[in-house]
């Protein structure tokens, strides 16, 4: 079974409200350091993304890569998972997001568990450590959207 490495932070607001800023992939540049392009390549009967193209700088990993989700939870979903689909340089990315309530569903508490193999000889732990800040900077850059109020924004208003 391939290693991975995992964390999470809490979150003061609602699980819902992270999980709409986890789910609007269109403004992941302005919050992620390390994506700088991500475009949603085909969405489900609900709406929600299930292929997503993603351009990616994390300093030892560059890529352009897409990636498949899938969305645990009808009514209110509390888990997204990911794997990869096609890339240049990785040979296996998955990836979850698993939400957890805390304080009366006030606060959320957010777990981001990652796998990354590359296609290039690289020791494990330089890719635990990659993995580590990929994840650190995530939940960091996630936490301060959501709390400075970036899943009030309806991505569904713009004109474009």
């Amino acid at each position: 079974m391939a290693e991975h490495t995992s964390s999470s932070i809490t979150v003061d607001a609602a699980p819902q409200a992270v999980m709409d800023v986890i789910a609007d992939f269109p403004r992941y540049p302005e919050w992620t350091g390390e994506v700088k392009e991500a475009e949603v390549l085909g969405r489900d009967a609900r709406g929600r993304a299930e292929q997503v193209r993603l351009l990616l700088d994390a300093g030892a990993i560059k890529d352009e890569h897409t990636l498949a989700y899938e969305w645990i939870g009808d009514e209110e979903v509390r888990e997204v998972r990911w794997s990869l689909v096609k890339s240049q340089m990785l040979r296996s990315l998955d990836g979850v997001y698993r939400l957890t309530p805390v304080d009366g569903g006030h606060r959320t508490e957010v777990m981001y568990q990652l796998t990354v193999d590359v296609k290039i000889p690289m020791l494990g732990m330089i890719k635990r450590k990659a993995e580590k800040v990929i994840i650190d900077r995530a939940l960091d850059g996630l936490k301060k959207r959501v709390e400075s109020g970036g899943a009030a924004q309806d991505t569904r208003e713009d004109t474009n």
